[in-house]
């Protein structure tokens, strides 16, 4: 195989073992301040007007009724559609949503990739004169390749000039979200240009696929082609290594945190966990706290005083 071929493989096993590492990182993390922002979705017949189990008389007594489906309807319609941002910055609505759902055709654009090169290992054709599931997956991966990187870098383009312009969030710009937004871009105008001009219908890039699958040289058509498949193998790896997969955090925010209300009974796992945090030392001062004691001791120490 090429060397970029080691390259790509190297990227793509590094951004999985990446996005691994973090969700463990995520599921093991101590018991979190729990919010209890109502409504909660999977309150049965009273997320509609933000009610709560704590309605119920005696409530930890008594069965709770969960709405799994309409607590991933709520999720999938913030995931999808951001619908938190909407309804809270539209301006920044305007370019995230189409940054967001760009790259979501994008993964569906690489996932295709990597079905139209399982394909043409195995000797099935994928074009616009193949069988019927050949031909699907040629006008898929089309549709969602230039849909996803336009959408990708109209939404990249358009933040990267909300943070250079807006005056009340420019404080609050470092240089990775500048770096984040112009280095997408770059990788979406070179994709453009390189497919637009030489490979339509992504069929260099399906094969490029296939031969890393079947551990053979891939046919690098130009110089273009070769940099746009390095730029996007850094691109995919480097990704989960930065602050833009806060993706792998959505689950656990909203399991996790914002509507995690299971009630803290005795000899819960909730009072387990929550027992274990308050005999570990507190490792940092303030006035109102001191290095040295268990959070435990802290906690009476506060009650001592009232």
């Amino acid at each position: 195989m090429e060397v970029i071929q080691y390259v790509t493989i190297a990227s793509v096993l590094i951004a999985f073992l990446a996005i691994i590492v973090k969700v463990i990182k995520y599921a093991t993390a101590p018991e979190s301040m729990r919010w209890e922002l109502y409504p909660v979705p999977h309150e049965k017949g009273r997320s509609e007007y933000g009610g709560s189990y704590f309605e119920e008389l005696d409530w930890w007594t008594k069965p709770r009724h969960s709405d799994m489906f309409n607590e991933m309807k709520e999720m999938a319609s913030e995931i999808i559609f951001l619908k938190g941002v909407l309804h809270n910055n539209k301006r920044v609505w305007r370019f995230s949503f189409p940054f967001h759902f760009g790259l979501y055709l994008c993964i569906g654009w690489l996932f295709l990739l990597l079905l139209g090169g399982i394909m043409d290992a195995v000797g099935v054709g994928v074009s616009a004169d193949a069988g019927v599931f050949g031909l699907v997956v040629h006008y898929l991966t089309v549709i969602s390749g230039y849909a996803g990187l336009i959408l990708t870098g109209i939404g990249a383009f358009g933040l990267f000039v909300w943070r250079v312009t807006d005056s009340n969030q420019r404080p609050y710009n470092s240089f990775a979200e500048y770096f984040n937004l112009l280095f997408i871009d770059a990788v979406v105008v070179l994709a453009l240009i390189t497919h637009l001009g030489s490979d339509p219908g992504f069929a260099y890039l399906r094969g490029y696929v296939a031969a890393i699958l079947s551990f053979e040289p891939a046919v690098i058509p130009g110089t273009l082609f070769g940099i746009e498949v390095v730029l996007m193998s850094l691109l995919i790896m480097y990704i989960p290594l930065s602050r833009m997969s806060h993706f792998v955090a959505k689950y656990f925010l909203y399991h996790a945190v914002r509507w995690h209300d299971e009630p803290n009974v005795r000899g819960s796992k909730i009072e387990k966990r929550l027992t274990e945090l308050l005999g570990k030392k507190i490792s940092w001062s303030a006035e109102h706290m001191h290095p040295g004691k268990t959070w435990g001791e802290a906690v009476q120490e506060k009650e001592n005083e009232q």
